[in-house]
């Protein structure tokens, strides 16, 4: 990714990577990315932080005061939700700050949800002029062949080329449609706190800290503002919030009816399933560890998926702020 605010957009993430062929090809911004000066993996390293880069303060109008019986209120919950909805933009937006290496695990399961095969990649993830680009390096756990890893070289040096060569207006157009991107993911995660029921189940460890659980169930009667958000009332859910820092540990979303996409002509059905972890990097951004699903849907009423997916994230690197892309393994400092 990655998120407690993108729910949908994590499932829908699925399905539409289920048609992608070309890995090395730039991902849309997700809500709250930032369009920066150019960087590569080549030029990163661990750093300390900043103050830029610092979370932001919890707003004080936040009272997470519970009641004598140790409980929190439904409203309590809306808005340490939107609190959390607000840091995860913040966290999605950190991680274009960051390389690391993805490992996907995807097992196609028959009639009887038993694996009939499995494949299994690994990417090199990096920005390039503002876009993520994951760069195969591994299928099935093994090093690609001189051949193919010349081809994922090649595939990012023709993005890095485009980019190079960009027109003021053509950036200009591709920013402005950014910026949109990002205000209406800030529009759906707002959407998400007035879209369910919150119940908190009580406290667990996540990752040795601790952290709120909370139950959220559709609220009957959520009137949707964007289109996206009428999908709401199909998922429900549970998330872990860090008590410490406010920011989403884990998550369980689980489709409890068909969700119906016009727009790709597919169908997710009732029991796709995904689990989201986090971990804290660097004291300052809490990003993805594990992300599983169970996804089962049919696109174009004509090919059914029915798959059991694991990704694992390791390997976090932050950029340095002088690195430059000149070309694939190539980077100068700026004096």
């Amino acid at each position: 990714m990655g998120k407690l605010c993108p729910i949908l957009l994590l499932l829908l993430a699925g399905v539409c990577a289920l048609g992608q062929q070309d890995p090395t090809k730039p991902a849309p911004p997700a809500p709250g990315a930032r369009t920066s000066a150019p960087r590569n993996a080549a030029g990163a390293g661990n750093l300390k932080d900043d103050a830029s880069s610092a979370p932001k303060p919890v707003p004080p109008s936040l009272d997470l005061t519970p009641d004598v019986n140790g409980a929190l209120s439904q409203d309590q919950m809306q808005q340490l939700l939107r609190v959390v909805a607000d840091k995860d933009i913040e966290n999605d937006k950190r991680q274009r700050d960051y390389t690391y290496i993805e490992r996907d695990v995807q097992n196609n399961l028959d009639g009887k949800g038993h694996a009939k095969s499995t494949e299994t990649k690994t990417y090199e993830v990096m920005e390039i002029y503002g876009a993520q680009v994951n760069r195969l390096i591994e299928k099935d756990d093994k090093p690609l062949s001189e051949k193919d890893a010349a081809k994922e070289e090649q595939k990012v040096q023709k993005i890095i080329d485009k980019h190079k060569n960009e027109s003021e207006g053509a950036r200009k157009k591709r920013e402005e449609k950014e910026e949109k991107d990002r205000e209406d993911g800030r529009k759906f995660v707002r959407e998400v706190a007035d879209a369910y029921n919150f119940k908190l189940v009580g406290t667990e460890l996540v990752g040795g800290r601790e952290a709120w659980v909370i139950d959220g169930e559709p609220r009957p009667g959520f009137v949707p503002h964007m289109k996206e958000s009428k999908f709401l009332s199909k998922f429900h859910g549970r998330v872990w919030v860090d008590k410490n820092d406010l920011q989403l540990s884990r998550m369980e979303v689980e489709a409890i009816d068909t969700v119906s996409l016009g727009w790709v002509l597919a169908r997710i059905h009732r029991g796709t399933r995904m689990m989201l972890e986090q971990t804290r990097v660097n004291d300052e951004v809490w990003l993805p560890r594990h992300l599983s699903f169970k996804l089962d849907a049919r696109v174009a009423l004509l090919k059914g998926y029915n798959i059991d997916g694991d990704q694992t994230f390791r390997a976090y690197k932050k950029f340095r702020t002088s690195a430059k892309i000149v070309g694939v393994g190539e980077v100068r400092e700026r004096k």
